[in-house]
This record gives structure tokens, C-alpha cells and sequence, in this order.
């Protein structure tokens, strides 16, 4: 759970910065595309209701 709060963070703050900084869009996308995997990593993570495979 801890990752995916940070690939969270991480992805606003990279989208904060290509939305402000002039020239570096592309830090905008890179953005999404952490969000689109932490999101990714969740839903897998849910699905499997979190418990591990261990015993």
C-alpha cells in the first residue's frame, strides 16, 4: 500500500511540475503514466484482496 501512495505522490507532483514550468510537458505525461500504473497496481492489489501468498 505504501507504493502505491508514493506512485501517487510522485505522479501530482511531476503533473504539478510540467503544468507549471514552461517547456517541460512531458514531465505532465510521465505523470499520468506513473498514475495509470499505481492505479493499475491497486486494482491488482484489490483484486486479490490483499492477502499474501505465504503461510
Amino acid at each position: 500500500m505504501a507504493l502505491v501512495l508514493f506512485l501517487i505522490i510522485v505522479a501530482i507532483a511531476l503533473g504539478l511540475v510540467g503544468v507549471v514550468a514552461k517547456g517541460l510537458l512531458y514531465l505532465l505525461f510521465i505523470g499520468i503514466a506513473v498514475l495509470i500504473v499505481a492505479l493499475a497496481l491497486s486494482a491488482v492489489r484489490f483484486r486479490h484482496g490483499g492477502r499474501s501468498a505465504r503461510r
